[in-house]
Parts: structure tokens; sequence; C-alpha cells
């Protein structure tokens, strides 16, 4: 049976729903466990203002700007479009080093992030999906979600596609431990200042640019395609995320490789993977097929609903 589509059906504005329910207590906020789960959270980001007292130089700036491509591209090009859609196909040795790198952006292993997220497209903006702005609050979609303790193990039962891979279920299990190598590297190659902008800006960063697209992209921008969810296209946030806001894209047709469907959307991971494949390193790169760009507009009367894709039925590596 379809989902309802709640951006025509719901009365209020999912902007109106979001700020209706930041001021909702909700039992999930109040849980004890979760401010001590949230103090490195915070930590990171109070480390992060000592940019205001360690030396300034541009190669510090340059420096964060470098590792925030790296592990936003790990993050929408890894843990997103590969693990999660499996929408393109590469090697096992590179499919590690895509986890691997992910792991330094701090948002869990890549098996705990691809299961959360596949259950966010089973849901999305329902009753089920834990991260709906227009349900639960901008704040809980942002990031409340991801420090409460409700939703700290990994549902492999979602991703049996990966965990049959004991190196990527290792890597989950120990999944801070590059992070903490990249700071410890950071800190003997350029002391504080590498640090606090390699290490600490460019992590807060990473978090917050990733998070808007849960929290963000559900709230504001314009539609092309008639999905069951509040999904929307933001051109700042895909420049941001490097190609992550066209997520009104996305979610009609979330199988492709590349998520800026025409020329003008700029999609910069999509352009990286294009690179890559290139080389020979990834391929099978999957394209949105003509009928998707062109069926259930927004201004079509077509029946919404997303083309849905049964990702671990894909064939791994």
């Amino acid at each position: 049976m379809p989902r309802a589509n709640r951006a025509t059906t719901t009365a209020s504005t999912p902007q109106a729903r979001a700020l209706a329910k930041d001021a909702e207590p909700q039992a999930e906020h109040r849980s004890p466990w979760r401010r001590l789960k949230s103090l490195p959270f915070w930590g990171v980001h109070a480390a992060a203002l000592l940019v205001f007292v360690v030396p300034f130089a541009w190669k510090w700036v340059a420096l964060c700007a470098g590792l925030y491509g790296l592990k936003m591209f790990a993050i929408t090009g890894g843990y997103h479009r590969y693990f999660s859609h499996r929408s393109y196909r590469t090697s096992r040795p590179f499919q590690f080093l895509l986890a691997l790198t992910g792991t330094l952006a701090l948002q869990k292993g890549p098996l705990w992030w691809a299961a959360h997220h596949r259950h966010h497209h089973l849901s999305s903006d329902q009753e089920d999906d834990i991260h709906s702005p227009g349900l639960r609050g901008f704040w809980w979609a942002h990031v409340g979600w991801i420090l409460s303790t409700d939703y700290d193990e990994t549902e492999t039962h979602r991703v049996p596609d990966l965990a049959r891979f004991p190196e990527l279920v290792w890597l989950n299990r120990y999944h801070v431990l590059p992070g903490i190598g990249l700071a410890v590297l950071l800190f003997l190659a350029g002391g504080m200042p590498a640090l606090v902008w390699g290490f600490f800006v460019s992590s807060v960063l990473t978090w917050h640019g990733t998070f808007c697209i849960n929290s963000l992209t559900h709230l504001f921008g314009r539609r092309r395609y008639r999905t069951s969810d509040d999904s929307r296209n933001s051109l700042l946030l895909a420049l941001v995320t490097l190609g992550e806001g066209w997520h009104n894209n996305h979610h009609y047709y979330m199988a492709s490789t590349r998520q800026g469907f025409f020329w003008w959307e700029i999609d910069i991971t999509y352009y990286l993977l294009r690179g890559l494949a290139a080389l020979g390193i990834v391929w099978e790169l999957r394209e949105p097929p003509k009928k998707v760009l062109e069926s259930n507009l927004v201004t079509s009367a077509a029946t919404p609903g997303p083309v849905d894709l049964d990702v671990a039925t894909l064939e791994a590596p």
C-alpha cells in the first residue's frame, strides 16, 4: 500500500511541525546516559574554539579545508552512495579504504551508518523515521538522535551484504581508532594548530554539514518530484556537502550515483566518482533513466512515491 504524501496532505508546513516538536519534551531527550555519551561530542566543539588561541596561518586553514573535503567525500561517496545504496561497484580493497576514510569523520562505523540510513529511506518522514524534523523537531533530526542511547546498536539485518566482510565488521566495531590516530598524527606533525584546525574544526564542520541533510533538506528548498516525504533540493547545501543537497532527487530515485540529475545541479561527489571511474577504481555508476527524470513531477498529477531499490540484493565485490 503506498504511503500518504505528507507534503501535500498535512495541513501544517514541515517548518511549523518542526518548531512545534522542538518545543515538546520527549522521553528520548531525557535519558540520563545521553548526557554522558554527549560529552566527547561537545568536547570536540569546545576544543574547536581554540582556533582563537593557537597561532593563525593560512596553511592551517588549508589543512582544515582539505580534511573537510576528504571526510565529506568519504561520507557522501562512501558511507552514503556506496555502502548505503550500492549505487556503484568497486574492488574489495577500495571498499575498505572508503570505509576507513569514512571513520575519520567520526560518524560511527560503515555498517551502523548504512543500516540506519536504509531504515530512514524505508520510512522517511513517517512514524518509524528516527530523524524526521517534521515529526520530532529540528534539533532531534539534526543531532539529538545521534546523541541518544536508543540507536547505538548496529542493525546488521539491514546490511547483510556488508556484514559478510570481516574487515568491515571489525572497522565498524572499532570505528573510533582511525579518528584517534589521525588526531595523534596531526599533533605530532604540526602541534596544537594542526590538531585544532585539522581535527577539531574539520570534525565539527563535517558533522554539521552532514547533519544538515537530515534536518534542513526536509524543511527548506524546492521539490521537483512528488515523494511520500518532505525531501527538498538545495543548491547551497549541495555545495556544502559536495552534492548531497539534491535531496528530493535522491529520495525519488535513490539508486542513482548521481544526485544532481541535471548538468546545472552541481554534484562534486559525482564528479570525483567519475574521475575514479576513468581510472578504473570504481565502475558501473548508476544514472537516473530518462523516464525517471520526466515522471512524477510536482507539477504533474502522477501518483506520488519514490522509485525504491532493494539495496541488499546488489552484488558485492
